[in-house]
C-alpha cells in the first residue's frame, strides 16, 4: 500500500466517523487539541496525520478500539491495541472478576455477552430463565437477542411482546449504525421480522424511567429492568467489546420468585 492510497483511506475513513458522530471540522479539532485547517487537510488527504494524532482524532470521535486500529493500519501504522482470544492467559484476571461480577448478581440473571451479542457467560439466574429454550438456540454461538424475541425462545413467554422487542431491536439496530457491522445489522432485521407491530404509544403499565420485561414463567410472573456495562477504559480490543447485562427485579414479588427458583 502506498503512502498516497493509505492516507486516501485513512481520510475517508475519518469523515465517515465524523458524519456519523454529527461533529464538525471545527469540534473535532478542539476536542483534539489540533486546528479546523489541520483537520480539513487531513480529510482531504493533503496532510499525512502521525500515529499520536490519528489516535487523538479516533479517540474525540469515540471510536472503538477495534476500529482504530484499522484507521492505524490504513495510514500504515502498526496498531496500538491487541486484541487477544477469551481462552489467553493474561485476560484470565478479567474474566474472573466478570465471573465474580456475576456470582455477584444472584439470584438475578446476568449475562457476558461480545459485541455481536453472542452469550460468552452466564449465571444460574439466567440458565432458569431459559430452561425451556429450545436447544437449537442454545448451540454456540448462543445469540442473547435472538433467544430473548425467537418462537422458539423466551419470546411465547413475554407478556409485553409488542413493546419490549422493539426495545432490544431498537438497541440492536442502534449499535449497528454507531458501530458499522453487518452481522448486527442482519440480526435487527431478523429480530425485526419476528416482532410483533410496533406498538404506537408506550403503555400506561411502563416504569417511567426503563422498558420492563415482563415475563410469565408458569405460575409466576417476573417484572424485570435491564442494566448493560462495559469496561469505559480497556485497551483489548476483545475485552473492550464485553458487556454485562443484568436483568434485574422491578419489584417486591420478582425478587422473591428469583430467589425461590435459583437458590
Amino acid at each position: 500500500m502506498t503512502s498516497q492510497s493509505a492516507g486516501g483511506t485513512l481520510a475517508g475513513a475519518l469523515r465517515t466517523w465524523r458524519t456519523r458522530r454529527r461533529v464538525s471540522q471545527l469540534e473535532l479539532a478542539a476536542r483534539a487539541g489540533t486546528t479546523q485547517r489541520h483537520v480539513s487537510f487531513i480529510e482531504s488527504g493533503r496532510s499525512s496525520p502521525g500515529r499520536s494524532m490519528i489516535i487523538r482524532l479516533a479517540e474525540s470521535l469515540e471510536v472503538p478500539i477495534r476500529e482504530r486500529n484499522e484507521l492505524l493500519l490504513a495510514a500504515g501504522f502498526a496498531p496500538a491495541y491487541p486484541q487477544r482470544d477469551l481462552d489467553d492467559p493474561q485476560l484470565a484476571p478479567v474474566l474472573a472478576a466478570l465471573e465474580r461480577i456475576l456470582r455477584g448478581h444472584l439470584p438475578f440473571p446476568a449475562v457476558i455477552v461480545d459485541r455481536q451479542g453472542d452469550l460468552v457467560s452466564a449465571n444460574a439466574g439466567f440458565h432458569v430463565l431459559t430452561r425451556g429454550v429450545d436447544a437449537g438456540l442454545l448451540v454456540a454461538p448462543v445469540s442473547v437477542p435472538r433467544v430473548l424475541l425467537h418462537p422458539g425462545g423466551l419470546a411465547p413467554h413475554i407478556v409485553n411482546l409488542d413493546e419490549w422487542a422493539w426495545h432490544v431491536i431498537d438497541r440492536v439496530h442502534a449499535e449497528s449504525l454507531r458501530n458499522p457491522n453487518d452481522r448486527l445489522r442482519r440480526l435487527a432485521e431478523e429480530l425485526a421480522g419476528l416482532a410483533p407491530p410496533r406498538p404506537r404509544q408506550l403503555p400506561a403499565q411502563h416504569l417511567g424511567f426503563a422498558v420492563p420485561l415482563h415475563l410469565r414463567l408458569g405460575e409466576r410472573e417476573l417484572r424485570l429492568i435491564t442494566t448493560l456495562t462495559h469496561f469505559g477504559t480497556a485497551t483489548d480490543v476483545t475485552v473492550a467489546e464485553l458487556r454485562l447485562e443484568a436483568f434485574l427485579p422491578a419489584d417486591d414479588a420478582t425478587s422473591a420468585a428469583l430467589t425461590e427458583l435459583v437458590t
